[in-house]
């Protein structure tokens, strides 16, 4: 930008440089001078001048300068609102004085009202100031109030996160992955759930899937196990998976999630029996609460073992990272510190050769903001959405959001969102609506049949 005053010592200098010329004839030094004189006096009535704001027409040399552009104008943050919507999300907006506002999704499955607690307790430091300072913001939530980490706290950070990169993607016109360094692929490969607790029933539901387009599944690979169960047990998990195989060969890929139900005797035995049917990979076969039981089972298989829905931080990942105790991390959007959080994960674990797959059985909001990440990282590979997945009853993911195709579902594969922030527009009025009836939905409580309790 120019600068009058600058410019002004600058050409005074000069002249007074002129008047101490030694050398040279006297009549160029005089010249000298004068021009030096003359482009002081000049500049001098240029900078009286724009102090004084005259019309661009006095202005030597041309028009008054522009206004600053809207992009540097002062912003505040001047509401934080959360709306619990069926079937068990739990949605943020943030509202400005002078710019758009932002949505965002944080929520504990079955603890959404604990978290939205604690997004009230943060929003007390975040009403009245500058929206767009993320990384400032989130590391006061974070750092600010000594005790950190763990489920609550973070899914509260991370819809906040979500909501403030995308209040500063519609600021700057922009989707969020064009101001992180912009979009390394267009569209990005998903799966979809299916159920069912016979082979006929299973193999029913993937040719629904693949009816649709989907040629990769996911499953639960078992209810509950004791922490050694019998041999039955295990034939019965293995038959029933490798049904599905052979019903569809080699043209549909299956992940089979364990969700953290089997313990690291039975784990052991699964895995090695589920060789032959090749999975695309196998999720949380122990609780990745056991980073060394994890690096033990990667370490024994060819198959791809992925984790990370229950990690909330980088710190948390680096153990799973450094230990080399997972092929592919699962980093939750909406419990890992959102966006800013997750782009730092997802660029540790390509640091390591470890694949990222999102893990996202939720809402709208949290699969936009999923993709704006999975667009920016190059080990991306595949994308979990959860429309029509069992949790989904009253409500679907797209109930929520105007553009219905906003997200693709091409071919098996996701379009990334090009519009400004997250890139979807949420429909505020089925929002509000739908919050008038919320929900109480709670994880469910499982029993063996000795009466202890069994892993969810």
């Amino acid at each position: 930008m120019f600068r009058p005053d600058g410019a002004r010592r600058a050409t005074e200098q000069a002249c007074r440089a002129t008047r101490n010329f030694r050398g040279g004839d006297t009549e160029r030094a005089r010249a000298r001078r004068a021009r030096g004189c003359d482009a002081a006096a000049r500049l001098r009535r240029f900078s009286s001048a724009a102090k004084r704001g005259r019309a661009s027409g006095d202005f030597p040399g041309g028009p008054a300068p522009a206004p600053p552009p809207s992009w540097t104008r002062p912003m505040k943050i001047t509401r934080i609102t959360t709306y619990k919507v069926p079937p068990r999300w739990l949605f943020v907006k943030i509202d400005t004085d002078t710019g758009p506002s932002g949505w965002g999704e944080p929520v504990v499955e079955g603890r959404a009202d604990t978290v939205e607690t604690a997004v009230a307790e943060l929003a007390e430091g975040l009403v009245g100031t500058d929206p767009l300072r993320i990384e400032d913001h989130w590391q006061v939530m974070y750092r600010g109030g000594f005790y950190r980490g763990g489920p609550v706290l973070m899914s509260a950070i991370a819809g906040i996160d979500q909501a403030l990169w995308d209040i500063k993607g519609k600021h700057h016109g922009a989707p969020v992955h064009e101001l992180l360094g912009g979009r390394c692929r267009d569209t990005i490969r998903t799966y979809s759930w299916i159920g069912g607790d016979g082979a006929d029933e299973l193999i029913e539901a993937a040719g629904a899937a693949m009816s649709r387009g989907f040629r990769a599944v996911k499953i639960n690979g078992a209810s509950q196990l004791q922490i050694v169960d019998s041999i039955k047990a295990i034939d019965t998990i293995v038959t029933r998976i490798t049904a599905l195989r052979e019903a569809y060969g080699n043209e549909l890929d299956i992940a089979i999630d364990f969700h953290g139900r089997v313990h690291k005797p039975m784990a052991k035995v699964l895995v090695h029996a589920l060789e032959p049917v090749r999975p695309l990979f196998i999720e949380e076969p122990v609780l990745s609460e056991y980073p060394e039981h994890l690096a033990e089972i990667t370490r024994s298989t060819h198959i791809p073992i992925a984790t990370g829905e229950r990690l909330y931080s980088r710190w948390d990942f680096r153990k799973i990272l450094e230990n080399g105790a997972a092929d592919i991390i699962q980093p939750d959007l909406s419990h890992a510190g959102g966006i800013t959080e997750c782009r730092k994960i997802a660029a540790m674990a390509e640091a390591h050769d470890v694949a990222l797959a999102p893990h996202c059985p939720l809402g709208p909001i949290a699969l936009a903001a999923c993709l704006q990440v999975d667009a920016l990282s190059h080990n991306a590979f595949i994308q979990e959405q959860s429309l029509g997945i069992h949790y989904n009853k009253g409500s679907d993911l797209l109930d929520y959001v105007k553009d219905r195709d906003v997200f693709g579902y091409v071919d098996g594969h996701l379009t990334i969102p090009s519009g400004p922030g997250l890139g979807i527009e949420v429909d505020e009025e089925v929002v509000i609506e739908r919050a008038k009836i919320g929900h109480q939905w709670r994880s469910p409580v499982w029993r063996h049949p000795d009466g202890s309790v069994a892993e969810w």
